[in-house]
């Protein structure tokens, strides 16, 4: 019996030293997170990718194989090359003005200064706020009676109520309006990121550059912003992805329209796969993103470590 003890005490002893150990430890707590976004994340592209080789139609989740011709077709579509199209337009304009709009809002927030606090609050609630309830919000703004953006254009003179622009019947004036309002709803969250960069320049990189006379335009070009372009970064990868991949905001607003002039993959993807009842081809056309994001990711990622300073 004491044998028995023993062999069972040092084989328990040998199971805690393993998974004490920093790399077994890592893995075990880590693993839960891994599961929970294998099954939400991993289950659902598998099944992507299953049916975009098949001509499964709505009500089912099988097929017959059918290869290449569900991507071949929806790249003769001309209304799939005009979306692909119109997603790179928004994603890359629409992250161009939230590059340069959270960098001076970030600046801007890191100096102290009284009512700091409500304006990180008030400028954090986009991003908080329900993404569907905000963009309907925005429906109201846009509406072609009673926008509010055209009443201020009114008493400013600039336009006449004959003469009005229509912010979701028209092309161009869509495609802007999508473009505000993503810009508008990823601004807080790369200001955050910004502010987060910013804050963590050590005091004395700041006093050292102030010392060799690095100040104003000359400090942010070849102190602050080399600091900060890795975080800077991220924030933007994000932003590509949440921009690409939503639905909502085009969706609500025009649904494609006018004349599919604001479909995006997306929305697209949706209109063949759920509404035609499609799923194929549906799932065909969603995956086009996949290896653009992919290749996208990994080459922002690549270049965030290469700018990294040491």
């Amino acid at each position: 019996m004491a044998a028995v003890a023993a062999a069972g005490g040092s084989r328990r002893g040998r199971l805690r030293y393993v998974a004490e150990r920093r790399g077994v430890l890592a893995g075990l707590l880590i693993s839960p997170a891994v599961l929970f976004i294998t099954a939400l994340v991993g289950a659902p592209l598998v099944l992507a990718v299953y049916l975009s080789f098949t001509n499964a139609q709505a009500g089912s989740l099988t097929g017959k194989w059918v290869g290449l011709a569900n991507f071949r077709a929806a790249w003769r579509d001309p209304i799939f090359r005009g979306a692909l199209k119109h997603t790179a337009e928004m994603t890359l304009i629409s992250q161009a003005v939230v590059v340069i709009c959270a960098g001076l809002l970030a600046h801007a927030l890191i100096h102290r200064f009284r009512g700091r606090w409500l304006l990180r609050f008030l400028i954090l609630l986009p991003w908080a706020a329900p993404i569907s309830l905000t963009v309907i919000g925005f429906l109201w703004f846009y509406d072609p009676q009673a926008s509010i953006w055209n009443w201020f254009l009114i008493k400013l003179h600039i336009v006449t109520p004959l003469t009005k622009p229509n912010w979701l019947g028209t092309p161009n004036a869509a495609m802007s309006s999508i473009i505000t309002v993503q810009a508008w709803r990823t601004i807080p969250f790369a200001t955050v990121i910004f502010i987060a960069g910013i804050s963590s320049i050590p005091q004395e990189v700041d006093d050292a550059a102030a010392i060799d006379g690095a100040t104003g335009l000359r400090k942010f070009w070849y102190v602050s912003l080399p600091l900060q372009l890795p975080i800077a970064m991220v924030a933007i990868l994000f932003g590509i992805v949440f921009t690409a991949t939503d639905m909502v905001v085009p969706y609500i607003l025009t649904n494609g329209g006018p004349f599919n002039s604001t479909q995006m993959i997306t929305t697209w993807a949706f209109t063949t796969g759920i509404n035609s009842g499609n799923v194929g081809e549906g799932a065909a056309i969603a995956l086009f993103l996949l290896p653009v994001l992919a290749f996208v990711a990994i080459g922002m990622l690549v270049f965030a470590r290469r700018a990294e300073v040491t």
